[in-house]
């Protein structure tokens, strides 16, 4: 059976949208520690709508620089507009729809009593190999990463990027696939075989035959539109929704980021590892929490014992702090 995996860049109109949020939650965290925060970012053109909740002692008065911030971290500054023109987003020229509300009183109060922000339920997965991920994904990551990387410091490559690998049954690549915007067109075949570390048996370079208009411009992008590339691609099912857009009691982030350290932690001499986990509003325990291994085809399954409190889990894993931005960027899933 051949396996593949998809990931894109941060200039993905889909990723601009997450990343516009993590930045503003970083912003809000360093004024109050405690802020409620659920935000949903959508982006077409140079249109950018904010909606959700946001409660806590806050000043949202500089909301258009933060995303003016945001995109400029991305790569999408006034000098990157100049030079695609019409073909991507212009920063100096953003509309801003702002509907953003307060956090609802009746979830405050549970979060209140230290219980979580939201149900749901949240799966870790680790296997062997390169950054225990599976080898599809992690060669999809690498892939993209260099390419963004060089984009970034290209008069010629965009950067709205797309990258996909599928791997035979030998593990040996069948298909590599490329999207990156080009003003004029270059040849990557051997730049992409010098970061997979082997010549795939295809290689296929936009498609649908040309890329320049990209980002907003081609394509509307809202958060959490990006799931499987952002967790596992197909090698486990997706837990919770975006990690992205809202604050670590939400749990959305925190529990799928325990999930996962939990699952490398168990891994061991194991071929691969799942964890599952689940919340209920308002509460502190976890309604359920399991781990599954296997190895060697054989299936290991043992209920977890977890004591520890939303906000000892929002500390041990640093999520009090504003870390958002980075780990949007970097991926809490990563070939790194």
């Amino acid at each position: 059976m051949q396996k593949t995996a998809e990931a894109v860049s941060l200039g993905h109109p889909d990723k601009i949208c997450d990343y516009i949020s993590s930045y503003i939650l970083d912003r809000l965290l360093e004024q109050d520690e405690h802020v409620r925060y659920a935000v949903e970012v959508m982006l077409k053109d140079n249109t950018v709508v904010l909606g959700g909740e946001v409660s806590g002692h806050v000043s949202l008065d500089e909301l258009e620089d933060y995303i003016k911030e945001a995109l400029a971290e991305i790569g999408y500054t006034k000098e990157y507009a100049a030079r695609w023109g019409e073909n991507t987003i212009n920063p100096e020229n953003l509309t801003i729809i702002n509907l953003i509300g307060e956090q609802s009183c009746e979830i405050g109060q549970g979060v209140s009593r230290g219980g979580w922000g939201d149900q749901g339920i949240f799966v870790g997965y680790a296997c062997q190999g390169e950054g225990k991920i599976s080898r599809e994904q992690f060669l999809a990551q690498k892939l993209n990463r260099t390419l963004y990387e060089r984009a970034k410091g290209s008069q010629n490559l965009g950067l709205d990027i797309k990258t996909q690998i599928t791997l035979n049954e030998d593990n040996s690549i069948a298909l590599a696939v490329v999207a990156i915007p080009m003003l004029e067109q270059v040849d990557l075949r051997d730049f992409i075989v010098e970061i997979l570390g082997e010549r795939p048996q295809n290689i296929i370079i936009n498609g649908t035959g040309s890329y320049t208009c990209h980002a907003s411009i081609a394509d509307c992008g809202i958060t959490g539109r990006k799931l499987a590339c952002d967790f596992y691609a197909a090698a486990c099912p997706i837990g919770g929704g975006s990690p992205w857009t809202k604050d670590a009691g939400k749990a959305d982030l925190t529990l799928n980021l325990y999930a996962r350290k939990l699952a490398v932690e168990n891994l061991k001499n194991n071929d691969e590892c799942f964890v599952y986990l689940s919340s209920c509003i308002g509460r502190c325990e976890l309604p359920s929490a399991e781990i599954k291994t296997l190895k060697d085809g054989k299936v290991t399954t043992k209920a977890l014992n977890i004591k520890k409190t939303p906000e000892e889990i929002i500390r041990h894993l640093g999520l009090n702090k504003p870390v958002f931005a980075q780990l949007c960027r970097e991926g809490f899933v990563s070939e790194k």
